[in-house]
């Protein structure tokens, strides 16, 4: 009994340098678009945005925010610097069930004043991005106004309680 016939291979084309490729999809595995596209190029020459890690994205969302608050503010935060710690450093008497999201340090002679935020409890508190941008600006919005000693409405017209 012969065997039964299956669909015949795509016929080979010459691609570029004479390579022998065959007709299909590019993508042929699911795994999207690779190659030089998506690398640093003159084009983009720090990569695309899907190429940068979270603790990449966090920054560069904190500092958005930080300087959205520092047009609003400039006398007030003109010298505050921020930062952003992986997690906080938490006593061996700490109580409290709940870790901080973030910490101001008041300035001293020797060093500005400086909003410290903890990106891993503020990440594991927001499930989507959108989220995420709400929290970064209730964080920082509520340091500041601790610091300038306002409510915090008043440092930002965006900012929402969510108590």
């Amino acid at each position: 009994m012969p065997f039964a016939e299956s669909a015949p291979a795509p016929a080979p084309v010459s691609g570029p340098a004479g390579k022998r490729t065959t007709t299909g999809h590019r993508d042929r595995r699911g795994r999207g678009m690779r190659g030089p596209g998506f690398r640093a190029g003159p084009l983009a020459p720090h990569g695309v945005p899907a190429q940068l890690s979270r603790r990449e994205r966090f920054d560069a969302l904190a500092l958005a925010t930080m300087d959205d608050l520092q047009v609003r503010w400039p006398t007030e935060l003109g010298t505050t610097e921020l930062a952003v710690e992986e997690v906080p450093f938490l006593p061996d008497h700490w109580t409290a069930e709940t870790v901080p999201l973030a910490s101001y340090v008041p300035p001293t002679a020797q060093a500005p004043a400086r909003v410290v935020l903890f990106r891993q409890p503020i990440e594991r508190r927001a499930e989507a991005r959108t989220e995420l941008e709400g929290l970064v600006l209730m964080v920082l919005v509520e340091q500041v106004a601790e610091a300038l000693g306002v409510p915090p409405e008043e440092v930002h017209p965006d900012y929402e309680d969510d108590d």
